[in-house]
């Protein structure tokens, strides 16, 4: 279940690509559960959901690959910990957000989270990050600016405080979303990949599971199939995700994560009755233009790094 951070000596570039599109529909599977799920689910409760019901493809995939025994140990329950809490904030505000606004505004704001990584890593983990990629992530989350400008009562007391709130709680989901990203990257340095998914949805249904004393509610039928098939959906996805990284770069891959927000616009339309806005479509352009040039940009250096090592091993 491990993947490096490139394909190596099993590269299959379209594999790679081809798993990659089917884990995005499916994560936005899980997000359109969850929408549908309704406004009446506590934060919390639908983290739960999400969380626990990933486990059960997860495990069953370990127990097949014999590893499930392998994947419980560590090195750092600590840091599985801070990944945990951060992560669970960041869920926990992204799916009350989703629960509040358009569908496409809510995933063209999320994209804003890797862009924050770039911020972040300058400032935890010390990382080089010189003028283009500092002027990609400025100009895409000015792109995100864009989206959520006309839905900020702080701008506009017309404006309904729900997409406010909702504008408000997904932009900290992806400050948090960014940390957790560079804790991932802290953990990756010594601990299997098996290991940080399997603790993840472990943690973070425990976590989850104490906001059950600030008032859970009793969802109906329909509303507990979508949640539970919301959690089925995020462990398969997360399996297809991390496999697609043993056949292509994540230079390669990481561009289609951008095919969700179509997705995001049909299913909107056809299923929420929502409609684009020309703000929500500039600003998307803005947002994964600059997304998609950072993932460039990662590739000419890795191009450039592969190249200076060639150069300095020596031979024979």
């Amino acid at each position: 279940m491990d993947a490096g951070p490139s394909a190596g000596a099993g590269a299959n570039p379209m594999l790679g690509i081809g798993l990659k599109c089917i884990s995005v529909v499916i994560f936005v599977a899980m997000q359109t559960a969850i929408k549908a799920a309704g406004d009446g689910i506590p934060a919390g409760e639908i983290v739960f959901f999400r969380s626990f019901f990933a486990l059960i493809p997860v495990l069953i995939y370990l127990a097949w690959l014999g590893e499930l025994k392998t994947s419980f140990r560590t090195e750092d329950p600590i840091g599985h910990l801070i990944r945990a809490l951060v992560g669970v904030t960041s869920m926990m505000l992204g799916f009350f957000s989703l629960t509040k606004l358009p569908y496409p505004e809510w995933i063209t704001i999320s994209y804003g989270a890797p862009l924050l990584t770039v911020v972040f890593a300058v400032i935890l983990l010390k990382e080089v990050v010189r003028a283009y990629r500092w002027t990609a992530a400025l100009i895409g989350l000015a792109g995100v600016v864009v989206v959520s400008y006309p839905n900020l009562t702080l701008f506009d007391e017309g404006m309904e405080s729900a997409a406010a709130l909702g504008v408000t709680a997904v932009l900290v989901s992806a400050v948090f979303s960014a940390v957790a990203m560079i804790q991932v990257r802290r953990l990756v340095n010594k601990e299997k990949t098996a290991t940080i998914v399997v603790y993840f949805s472990l943690t973070c249904s425990l976590i989850a599971l104490l906001s059950l004393a600030f008032g859970w509610v009793l969802p109906s039928p329909s509303q507990a199939a979508l949640l539970i098939a919301a959690g089925l959906c995020g462990g398969v996805g997360q399996l297809l995700l991390t496999a697609c990284y043993r056949y292509a770069d994540t230079s390669t891959i990481a561009p289609f994560e951008y095919t969700s927000l179509i997705l995001a616009i049909a299913i909107g339309f056809f299923l929420f009755g929502e409609t684009v806005t020309v703000t929500t479509l500039v600003g998307a352009a803005i947002v994964v233009s600059a997304g998609i040039f950072i993932i460039y940009r990662e590739h000419q250096l890795g191009i450039e790094r592969r190249k200076a090592r060639r150069v300095t091993t020596p031979s024979g």
